[in-house]
């Protein structure tokens, strides 16, 4: 809602015209789609021919999206795996990714809750339990560290707290936020934007660090140089484990609730 005008995100509205709104001091809040959404999607992948559907979503500590995936599967015919991904932005779309590629095997595979049918070892097809279980794995295995300009409209929109906020706003700190138990909190204070910046591709370096394969996200609002160059010295640094790099805007939703100056990297397993 952009001062109390509905828009759909990717339909009408960018991050762009987010951004714009809220430099020219426009009221803007966003929701959830509702069950009915979810249902109208579900009952088009079963006539479509799915015979089960898995659903990942964004962490239900930030939005009421997963519950509302949840109302609408216990309407579908087929089973409906809603998966909350306790993640976003990459974090979750890592996890849909591998899913995906979970779902296209032809059978489940060694390390992919390896079953047999008989004692010809005919493979059994890969069942929506065991790509949910996938989903979930990778989503557990995301990290995601991010900065912003200001901390007023996380603080706004209820994603972090007053006595957080005042980090950027009292003692004029850069603080490098993460997501933790699917909420948003402080992960460290660093002085200035430069260094916040530069901390934050040595915390991402450090993780690589501790996974022996790794796919990367840098997202950005409008700063794709930006998001570009931090990319290419996170894959410089950790170029033995890195098997995947994805530079992308953060989306209109994104930017209503973290405002102008996005720039966040996600780290998950390969």
């Amino acid at each position: 809602m952009v001062d109390g005008e509905r828009r759909s995100e990717g339909v009408d509205v960018g991050p762009e015209e987010l951004l714009a709104a809220l430099a020219r001091g426009a009221r803007v809040t966003t929701s959830q789609p509702a069950p009915a959404a979810f249902a109208a999607a579900y009952e088009r992948a079963v006539a479509a021919g799915a015979t089960e559907i898995v659903s990942v979503h964004l962490a239900g500590g930030l939005s009421g999206t997963v519950q509302a995936a949840r109302l609408a599967a216990a309407t579908v015919a087929v089973p409906v795996h809603v998966v909350d991904s306790g993640t976003a932005a990459m974090g979750l779309g890592f996890a849909v990714l591998a899913a995906a590629r979970a779902a296209a095997l032809p059978a489940a595979p060694e390390g992919l809750l390896a079953r047999w049918r008989d004692r010809r070892q005919q493979p059994v097809p890969v069942t929506g339990c065991e790509v949910a279980d996938v989903a979930r794995t990778t989503a557990a295995s995301a990290h995601v560290w991010f900065l912003v300009d200001s901390l007023d409209h996380l603080r706004r929109g209820g994603r972090l707290s007053a006595p957080a906020a005042a980090l950027g706003t009292v003692l004029g700190l850069r603080p490098i936020l993460t997501l933790r138990d699917g909420s948003v909190v402080v992960a460290e204070k660093v002085r200035t934007r430069r260094a916040a910046r530069d901390r934050l591709e040595a915390i991402a370096v450090a993780d690589l660090a501790r996974r022996p394969a790794a796919r990367v996200a840098v997202h950005h609002l409008q700063q794709p140089e930006l998001a570009a160059a931090v990319a290419e010295q996170i894959r410089t640094w950790g170029a033995q484990r890195v098997v995947e790099t994805v530079t992308a805007d953060a989306g209109a939703v994104l930017a209503a609730h973290v405002g102008p100056g996005l720039l966040a990297v996600v780290v998950a397993d390969a």
